[in-house]
């Protein structure tokens, strides 16, 4: 029964969507199912894994245009493309790039629709969260935008009111601009702020299109945030904005490129943090819309010494009782991380240490850069959902 199930979406062919000598490495998504499979996750009762298939070509077009697939297709065939933001260093094109990236797409809607359909409460595809993708460009390592084409399915099905929640450090501007002026999505984006970081959107004044007026909400934080000052800012928006909304579903992308180890960003936080975050969201999802919660990965770059263990959190806390911080990574997870990233840092344990604590957000009460950035989101985004943006009731 759905009230018991969560479903894992997964294939070994999902580590198809490989650009080479590049940060975005699949071994990153081979040691966080290692992980969880060492640690009993995946066997836990309940867990339906599901092998997906790749997302049809009408599936594709809900989201990308046709040029675009065309370019996708040929592209590896020819060593001096240009053009479509391929065979960059950000998107270097690969063989199969197509098929694999279709493949990530099909993944995130079998996570979507186990969900929308009532054959899972919730669902996970830790290969997705590929959120930068736009209609005819590739961005940001990212070929085909899979939140957005699961979203757009579900649309297509007669969803009226979907939330997406995006906690990668970078903005969340591919789906965003999807579903801009389009009052059936809400987009809800925690990151670095554009000043410092790629790709340079995700202001608090981007807020939605003309038709769909605040649901597109940006919380751009100063680098150097961490834990405590970012779970600050996520209570102070996220929860509001949500329960105004009252989403049929929730997705999100949980890029665990904010923790302080990661090598693109200057975010602070720590796996403690990121699973204080993924509580936050299923909380959420229990309250507003009866559990229904789609989550994928997305991006991060310290691929052993933190992305297996914050998406190994995201699994357990989907799949059921969070892990403890304190338990060990197995031994056989520590061999396998060693012999595939020898250059890496093997952690021990699935904690660094930390035991996060939301500050409550008062106005005018902590006027730093944080502040600053919560208060200028509540400012734009609030009073479009009936809330008062200076009252911390709301």
């Amino acid at each position: 029964m759905a009230d018991r199930t969560t479903a894992v979406v997964w294939d070994r062919a999902l580590l198809d969507y490989d650009m080479g000598d590049h940060p975005l490495n699949p071994v990153r998504v081979e040691l966080t199912m290692a992980l969880a499979r060492e640690l009993g996750i995946l066997d836990r009762p309940g867990v339906q894994m599901i092998t997906p298939r790749p997302a049809g070509e009408a599936d594709l077009l809900r989201v990308h245009h046709q040029d675009y697939l065309d370019a996708v297709r040929l592209a590896p065939a020819d060593p001096f493309f240009r053009g479509w933001g391929l065979n960059t260093d950000d998107n270097p094109v690969f063989d199969g790039m197509h098929e694999a990236s279709a493949k990530i797409c099909g993944a995130s809607i079998a996570a979507a629709e186990a969900v929308w359909h009532g054959t899972a409460l919730r669902a996970v595809n830790v290969s997705g969260g590929l959120h930068h993708a736009m209609a005819s460009r590739a961005a940001g390592f990212c070929v085909y935008n899979d939140p957005a084409v699961a979203i757009a399915r579900l649309l297509d099905q007669g969803a009226q009111r979907v939330a997406y929640v995006d906690v990668d450090v970078h903005h969340g501007d591919g789906v965003q601009a999807a579903f801009y002026n389009d009052p059936r999505v809400l987009t809800i984006s925690l990151h670095e702020t554009p000043l410092a970081l790629f790709p340079g959107t995700g202001f608090a004044d981007e807020t939605g299109g003309p038709d769909a007026a605040g649901t597109a909400v940006n919380v751009a934080l100063p680098p150097g945030t961490g834990d405590a000052a970012w779970l600050r800012a996520f209570h102070a928006i996220v929860p509001s904005v949500l329960r105004a909304y009252a989403p049929e579903i929730i997705f999100s992308q949980c890029g665990a490129d904010a923790h302080r180890l990661d090598p693109l960003a200057d975010l602070r936080l720590t796996v403690d943090g990121q699973r204080a975050t993924y509580l936050a969201m299923r909380d959420l999802a229990d309250e507003l819309c009866d559990g229904r919660w789609v989550t994928f990965g997305g991006g991060g770059y310290a691929l052993v010494e933190v992305v297996p263990r914050a998406w190994t959190h995201l699994l357990a806390v989907a799949t059921g009782d969070p892990l403890d911080p304190a338990v060990a990574t197995p031994a056989a997870w520590r061999k396998l991380a060693a012999e595939r990233c020898p250059r890496g840092v093997v952690p021990a344990t699935m904690t660094d240490g930390t035991e996060p604590e939301a500050q409550t957000w008062e106005p005018g009460t902590t006027p730093d850069a944080v502040d600053r950035a919560i208060l200028a989101t509540r400012t734009a985004v609030f009073p479009l959902h009936g809330l008062d943006p200076h009252d911390p009731r709301d």
